[in-house]
């Protein structure tokens, strides 16, 4: 269908209106802008300082994440456990992939007792590659 000016019949119009095409591009953007910070679910810790970043470099599927919070909860992936589900879930995976990583993420005002228990739960079923992380001093 052509649409046509006032002035002369015999002209077509050759603009496009992109005000439907903004709105759909501004309420996307706001969709993303509202989502994207629901889609991280971690817990928020203190770390200690120390150590050194990491020099190799592993896939995402080699790293099992159990963090603790200030009050001695265990998270493993996000998701609440307890020290015996903990223990399984990892022999389990670590039967699955030997190569298999484990990233202890403590707050720093957590007991020492919370994560050394995580540590010999490791050990006891041979899951050896266990990496305390922290924030790499400057």
């Amino acid at each position: 269908m052509r649409r046509f000016s006032q002035k002369n019949a015999l002209v077509t119009l050759s603009d496009i209106n992109v005000t439907p095409l903004l709105d759909l591009a501004f309420v996307l953007l706001i969709i993303f802008v509202i989502t994207t910070p629901l889609l991280e679910q971690s817990v928020q810790l203190e770390l200690p300082r120390g150590g050194k970043p990491d020099d190799f470099r592993l896939e995402r599927k080699d790293i099992q994440t159990v963090e603790v919070t200030a009050a001695g909860e265990l998270k493993l992936e996000a998701h609440d456990i307890t020290l015996d589900q903990l223990e399984e879930t990892l022999f389990a995976e670590f039967q699955k992939n030997p190569k298999m990583v484990v990233d202890i993420r403590a707050d720093g005002r957590t007991s020492w007792r919370a994560v050394s228990e995580i540590f010999d739960r490791c050990q006891r079923r041979g899951i050896t590659r266990i990496r305390p992380k922290m924030f790499p001093e400057k």
